[in-house]
C-alpha cells in the first residue's frame, strides 16, 4: 500500500503529462517558458486572486513576500511551532525573529486567542502574558504567518482582523491547503499574500520542487516577479533590489498543467476518502480530524491522535507489520528544534503543540484510496 499513490495518478494522465513535457522540449524555453504564464493564469483564476507568481519552491513562496515587505532584524513575525521548519526558517533567514503561537486543540491550526496574547506580549515586551523569544531588544511586530495544516485553512476571520487592527501583514502558509476553502473562499486567497508548494506529495504536486504566491496587490506582484529573478528591473542586467534565484522551471509548470486538469476531481476524491475514514474510525480510541461547517480541507494528510505516545508506537508497529505505511507530522515542535535554540523557548512553552507531537500520526491519504484498503486500516486500528 502507498502512503501517497503518485503512480496511480501518473498512469491515469501519463499521455497528457508526456504531451505537455514534449511541448517544452520542442520550444526549448526551459526557463520562464510560456507554460509558467499559463499556469499562473489558470491557478489565479481558480483561487480568485488577481495575480499568481510561480517560484522555485514553497519555501521561496514564503520568503519572497517577506523580502518584498523589507522584513529583517528587529522585526517579529508570528507563526506556529507545529509545522515544517520552512515556515519559521524564512523568518530567521532574514534576520527577523519568529514569535511562536500555540495551535488550537481541535484544528491543529494557529489559535487566534493565543495569537492575541502573543501580540499583546510583544507590544508590551512582557513574557508573563505569553512566552517570548529571549532577545535583548524589544521587537517590532510586522507580520503573521498562519499555517493551513494538513489542508485545512485557518480561522482567517479572526486572524485577518487581529493583523489589520495592528497594521500587520498576513501571509497565508497554504503549502498544504491548495484546494481547501474557508467560508466559500479558496485557500491561498487570504491576507496580503498566500504561498503554496508544489512538492510532489502535495495535493497539487510537481515532479520536483515548485511553488506559487497569490495576491490581489499589483505592486506586491511586481516586486515578487523582480525578487525571484535576482531583483531584476527592466531587463536581466538591471538589478533594482537584492533578490534570489527563485524561478519555477518550465518543465514543472508543464507537469502541473496536466495535473491541474484533474485536480478538482481529485480534491473531491480526497474528501470522500476522509469522510470514509471518519466513519470507519468513529468507534476507535483515536481522535479524528474535526472540520468545521464553514471550511473544506484539501486533505493533504489524514492525521489522527493516539491516546499516548506509547499507544501511537503500538499502532504504527501493528500497521507496519500489515504493510500499511504511516508518518508523523511533526515529532518535534519548532520551538524545541536545535535550529531555534537561540530563541530560548523551553519545554512547556506551547503545551498543545508538544502534546500533539507525541500522539499524532498520519494514515495513507490520496485520491485513489479504495474502500477496501481503508476498511482494512480501520480494522487494524480498532
Amino acid at each position: 500500500m502507498q502512503f501517497i499513490d503518485l503512480k496511480a495518478q501518473q498512469e491515469r494522465i501519463r499521455d497528457r503529462i508526456e504531451s505537455k513535457m514534449q511541448a517544452v522540449l520542442d520550444h526549448g524555453r526551459y526557463i520562464m517558458g510560456p507554460e509558467i504564464t499559463e499556469l499562473e493564469n489558470r491557478l489565479a483564476q481558480y483561487v480568485g486572486t488577481r495575480h499568481a507568481v510561480g517560484c522555485a519552491s514553497g519555501t521561496d513562496a514564503l520568503l519572497l513576500p517577506l523580502l518584498a515587505l523589507g522584513i529583517g532584524p528587529g522585526d517579529a513575525v508570528f507563526t506556529t511551532p507545529f509545522t515544517f521548519i520552512a515556515t519559521a526558517e524564512v523568518v530567521s533567514l532574514l534576520g527577523a525573529v519568529p514569535v511562536f503561537v500555540d495551535v488550537d486543540p481541535e484544528t491543529f491550526n494557529m489559535d487566534p486567542d493565543d495569537l492575541e496574547r502573543a501580540l499583546e506580549a510583544v507590544e508590551k515586551n512582557d513574557p508573563a502574558i505569553h512566552p517570548l523569544p529571549s532577545v535583548h531588544k524589544p521587537l517590532k511586530p510586522r507580520a503573521v504567518i498562519p499555517v493551513d495544516l494538513f489542508g485545512l485553512p485557518a480561522d482567517y476571520d479572526r486572524m485577518e482582523g487581529l493583523a489589520r487592527d495592528r497594521g500587520l501583514s498576513l501571509i497565508e502558509d497554504a503549502a498544504q491547503s491548495f484546494g481547501g476553502e474557508y467560508r466559500g473562499k479558496k485557500a491561498c486567497g487570504f491576507g496580503l499574500a498566500g504561498a503554496t508548494s508544489f512538492f510532489p506529495a502535495k495535493p497539487l504536486g510537481a515532479y520536483g520542487d515548485g511553488g506559487m504566491c497569490f495576491t490581489d496587490d499589483a505592486s506586491l506582484a511586481e516586486a515578487l516577479r523582480s525578487l525571484l529573478v535576482h531583483g531584476q528591473g527592466s531587463n536581466k542586467y538591471e538589478n533594482v533590489r537584492i533578490g534570489i534565484n527563485g524561478r519555477l522551471d518550465t518543465l514543472q509548470a508543464a507537469v502541473l498543467l496536466a495535473k491541474f486538469d484533474i485536480f478538482p476531481e481529485e480534491i473531491q476524491l480526497r474528501r470522500q476518502a476522509a469522510a470514509r475514514y471518519n466513519e470507519l474510525l468513529e468507534a476507535s480510541a483515536l481522535t479524528t480530524p474535526r472540520i468545521f461547517s464553514d471550511a473544506l480541507s484539501a486533505w493533504a494528510q489524514y492525521s489522527v491522535l493516539a491516546k499516548t505516545g506509547d499507544h501511537r508506537s503500538a499502532l504504527q508497529r501493528k500497521l507496519s507489520e500489515a504493510g500499511v505505511p504511516t508518518a508523523v507530522y511533526y515529532p518535534t515542535p519548532l520551538h524545541l528544534q536545535p535550529a531555534f535554540s537561540s530563541l530560548g523557548y523551553g519545554r512547556g512553552a506551547f503545551p498543545v503543540s508538544e502534546d500533539f507531537s507525541q500522539r499524532i500520526f498520519s494514515l495513507p491519504m490520496h485520491p485513489y484510496l479504495t474502500f477496501e484498503d481503508q476498511e482494512n486500516i480501520a480494522k487494524l486500528l480498532s
